[in-house]
Parts: structure tokens; C-alpha cells; sequence
């Protein structure tokens, strides 16, 4: 793409209402912008960084064996009556009434409704074990929105739910689950750690929040200092006993938000607990037969006897996600993006968009990275070279590459490694091919 056909709406400085490093940023960048308190328009590079991590969040899904589907925003009210939330839950859900005064909400979440579509259509034992998910857009009515989208009223979630026979079924989904999370805040350059947690409104008695430490989190937590350590994710999912041993050794170094502090295991670790604050980018729980039997469902067992399957169900805030990673890799200059999640691979510059040479080496290029099949935003404006530079530091491209005039007469582009500032000289050919691993 080149920037002069782009819409990319950078700004000098941050506005007086943005508090943290990302709200700041991803306003200063052009990736987003303030259309009502707490709901946010996603304009082209960060709509790109959106589907970048929910690809990633899809592909771990899948891996883990759940199912995509997609359920609508518009639930009935009805359906929280039955499970027994509907007067429950707070000013939080959007209460709505149809033309017909037919009372419906802006879903914040979708346990009853996938219950519903699940107890509808499954019959028998051999419908289980089942895990069907979306990524869909919420919206909780927050009383004070702030921090840009890390605590938006609307925003882009994936949710899913398990449906198991048993208690150790529902084991096995919940131990798929909490692996998957790890692999992928591993792939966006993450370090999340699972905490023990509240379960809150959704309900039940085992929960796990997924916590990336940032001093602008929203809450205390407290850990084991092995938690600093990188974790292999190595192990067989479909192995139960496997998996079970993995995530029993994982859990085994204290971790723990404040609502779930244990004051014996904090003793135990001494001088290696830490405390620190973070940013929920993940949230997993076994809930039982809560929504099941409070909706009905049952399925036919293996000697004919009706069972109420047990359930969990496993959230991650996918627009949340980009505020962590920005306040997770930045610097003065601007957002560092993982390679994993940037919204075009290089920013190619060029110096001297007046210059015929340095124009048709730059048009040249561009084509040739276009070959290779390598993302690139091509800064081609008239503008000055320190405008240029500022504005790629800025929305962070983890590749720049510059060509200029005196490059030219030596054969030889600037290629800069964005997340160390590192800076060599090489021929163009070289340039595509490093930046091609």
C-alpha cells in the first residue's frame, strides 16, 4: 500500500483524555478514534493489527479442537430469564425493547444462547465432547469507560463453550482450553500468566484469568518469580493424563488476582512471591451444570439414562489484546509490533520522492516485495526524511528500509530492525531476502 493513497490519520501529540501508553498511541498512530464514550471506530492499520490477532486466536482454536460458529449481538431476554440472569446481571447489560415491545439486550456475553442452540440439537452421548466458539463484537455498559479499548463499552471478544458428559470431560476441555491461551499470547509476544480468579457474574467454582504484567493493569496480582521464566508448551492435548500432569505442574508456582489471594501459599513462597499489576487478556472457567440444568438440557447417556452435560465456557478480549501488546512492546518513539500482529511487515521510505532515481528504486522495490508476497507500506509522500522516519517509528513496522541518493550511488539500501534500532547497509537483493525470514 502506498501512504499516499492511505487513510492514516497520525497526530503530533496525545490528547489531553488518553491516560495509558496505548490509548495514547493507538490514537497518535491512526489506529483508532473515539466515535462515543467508550466505543471506538477501527480505522485501515488498526483494523488490520484486529484481524491479525483474531487470526491467531482462530488458528489456536482450531488447534485445540473447537468448533467456529457465529451467534448473533441481539439476544432475547427470554433466554436470560430462564437461566435465571436476566435481573442479575446489572446496569451493565443494554436492556432494549423491539417495535413489537419485545424485550431483547446487546449481548455481553452468550452462555445462554449457545445453551439454547446446543440443547435443541444435541441428542445423545455421541454429540459429545463438543467446544463451539465465535468472535463476535459485545457490549457492556461500563459506567466509567476509559483507558481506550482496554476498558471500552464495546469491543471484539471470542467466547467459547464446552459441553462434556462428566466433571473429568469437562476437565479435559478446561485443561485444552488454558493451554491454548498460552500458546497464543506466546505467538503475539506475550507473557501471560494464569491466575487464579473470581469467577464473578458468569458463575461456578474453578477460573483462570490470563494476566500480561504492565504497571497501568488494572488490578493487583501476585505470583511465583518461576512465572518470569519463558514455559515450554510442549504436550499432547489429546492426551488427558498428559495434559493434566502438564497444567498441574504449570499451576504449581503460586499465581493469583487479589479477590483470590492465599495467604498460607504466599508464605510458602518467601522471598520469591511477587506482586505486581496486569492487564486481563483472558478469562477461562468450569462452570457444570449451572446453564444446563437451569435451561433443561439434557442428552441421552450410554445406557439410555438422560445426563446434564457439564460446561465451560473461555473468553479473550481480541480488541483488548492490542492495547496489552502496545503497552507490552513500546518506546518513546512508538509501538513496537511482534512480527506475528503487525499490520504491514516494512515501511519502505523514500527519501526523495522529488528525485527520478529515487523514485523508480523505490517504485522498483516495492514491486519486488510485492513478489515475495511481503506486506509493505510504501512512504512515497513528498514530505520531509524526519517526518517520514517519525511517522514509521511511530506506528512501529518491525522492518524499514530507505533508499536515498547516496545509497544509490554505493548500490545499497538502509535496512533498520524496528525493536532494536539496529541500522547496516545492504543491496536490495539482500534487503528482500532478510526481511523475508
Amino acid at each position: 500500500m502506498r501512504l499516499s493513497r492511505h487513510f492514516l490519520p497520525v497526530m503530533k501529540e496525545s490528547p489531553a483524555d488518553a491516560q495509558i501508553v496505548s490509548h495514547k498511541l493507538m490514537l497518535r498512530a491512526g489506529l483508532i478514534r473515539q466515535t462515543a464514550a467508550g466505543i471506538y471506530a477501527w480505522l485501515p492499520l488498526g483494523h488490520r493489527v484486529l484481524r491479525r490477532i483474531e487470526q491467531i486466536v482462530r488458528e489456536e482454536q482450531d488447534r485445540a479442537g473447537a468448533i467456529e460458529m457465529l451467534m448473533p449481538t441481539m439476544q432475547s431476554a427470554d433466554l436470560w430469564r430462564e437461566s435465571g440472569r436476566y435481573d442479575a446481571y446489572g446496569p451493565e447489560m443494554l436492556r432494549i425493547q423491539d417495535r413489537h415491545e419485545r424485550e431483547m439486550l446487546f449481548g455481553p456475553t452468550n452462555e445462554e444462547m449457545i445453551t439454547a442452540i446446543f440443547r435443541d440439537n444435541a441428542r445423545s452421548y455421541r454429540d459429545l465432547p463438543r467446544i463451539l466458539y465465535h468472535i463476535q463484537w459485545k457490549f457492556r455498559d461500563e459506567v466509567r469507560p476509559r483507558f481506550g479499548v482496554m476498558r471500552g463499552r464495546e469491543f471484539l471478544m471470542k467466547d467459547a463453550y464446552s459441553f462434556d458428559l462428566d466433571v473429568e470431560g469437562a476437565r479435559h476441555s478446561y485443561n485444552r482450553m488454558f493451554v491454548a491461551y498460552l500458546r497464543t499470547f506466546k505467538r503475539m509476544g506475550l507473557a501471560a500468566i494464569p491466575m487464579q480468579a473470581d469467577t464473578g457474574p458468569i458463575g461456578g467454582d474453578l477460573s483462570h484469568e490470563f494476566i500480561v504484567l504492565a504497571p497501568t493493569g488494572e488490578s493487583d496480582v501476585f505470583y511465583h518469580i518461576n512465572w518470569e521464566d519463558e514455559r515450554a508448551l510442549a504436550v499432547d492435548a489429546d492426551d488427558r493424563e498428559a495434559l493434566q500432569a502438564f497444567v498441574s505442574g504449570l499451576t504449581a508456582d503460586y499465581a493469583a488476582t487479589d479477590e483470590k489471594r492465599d495467604p498460607a501459599r504466599e508464605a510458602e513462597a518467601g522471598d520469591k512471591l511477587r506482586q505486581s499489576r496486569g492487564i486481563e487478556v483472558g478469562h477461562i472457567f468450569f462452570f457444570g451444570a449451572k446453564y444446563s440444568a437451569a435451561m433443561g438440557m439434557t442428552v441421552q447417556g450410554p445406557d439410555g439414562s438422560p445426563v446434564v452435560p457439564q460446561m465451560g465456557s473461555y473468553g479473550i478480549g481480541v480488541s483488548r489484546l492490542m492495547g496489552a501488546i502496545i503497552e507490552a512492546s513500546h518506546d518513546d518513539a512508538g509501538i513496537i509490533w511482534p512480527d506475528a500482529v503487525a499490520p504491514y511487515r516494512v515501511g519502505l521510505i523514500n527519501m526523495r520522492a522529488d528525485d527520478a532515481r529515487c523514485a523508480a528504486a523505490a517504485d522498483d522495490l516495492y514491486a519486488k516485495l510485492g513478489v515475495a508476497g511481503i506486506d509493505t507500506l510504501y512512504d512515497d509522500r513528498d514530505e520531509r526524511g524526519g517526518a517520514k522516519f517519525a511517522t514509521m517509528d511511530l506506528i512501529g513496522l518491525p522492518w524499514q528500509i530507505v533508499i536515498g541518493p547516496k545509497g544509490l550511488d554505493k548500490g545499497v539500501v538502509e535496512l533498520k530492525r524496528r525493536a532494536t534500532g539496529e541500522k547496516v547497509e545492504l543491496s536490495i537483493e539482500d534487503a528482500i531476502a532478510t526481511v523475508s525470514q
